[in-house]
């Protein structure tokens, strides 16, 4: 269990201001997979989102963050970031633990929880090739959009070096 309480979207947001980062949030009913979030596409633009958090052999936690349509190949992703071994998903109790989300929540803004730098942060390259990146902001019920350059800094500044990688196919 974390020591401190999980962030809350007001944390994340007074991050995020404190950096000078601007965002846009905008506000919806709760979506917990891909397919329930296509309707906000017209409304929100830019590069949407899909998040594995994945373990591999050695329980090294890994959170890739790729664009919603993108093709991972699970059985093949190891060698490309580093895992030891086939990686599977990791269990929902981690995912709570170190990311302060629960499934279907699940976001790269969840690195502001990770302060004992337990999962590795991999964004896809072709997902970052986007000018806008939107994530939600440690909540199913609304989606937050910020620069890809943006995303970066603030993981940086939450101790975090995502590796930004093609992990897609």
């Amino acid at each position: 269990m974390p020591e401190t309480a999980a962030k809350t979207r007001d944390d994340l947001f007074a991050f995020l201001d404190g950096l000078g980062i601007a965002y846009k949030t905008v506000d919806h009913a709760p979506v917990f997979t891909v397919a329930e979030s296509v309707a906000l596409r017209d409304e929100i633009p830019g590069g949407h989102t899909k998040n594995l958090f994945i373990k591999d052999k050695k329980d090294r936690y890994f959170l890739l963050t790729v664009e919603e349509n993108a093709e991972v190949d699970l059985k093949q992703v190891h060698g490309l970031i580093g895992g030891s071994g086939r990686v599977s998903f990791g269990r929902a109790e981690k995912l709570m633990d170190y990311l302060g989300v629960a499934p279907g929540a699940v976001t790269a803004f969840g690195a502001i929880n990770d302060t004992a730098g337990n999962v590795t942060f991999v964004l896809d390259a072709d997902l970052m090739r986007e000018e806008i990146v939107n994530c939600h902001p440690l909540s199913n019920d609304a989606t937050t959009s910020i620069a890809s350059s943006d995303l970066i800094r603030f993981m940086e500044a939450t101790g975090h070096k995502p590796l930004v990688l093609k992990v897609t196919s």
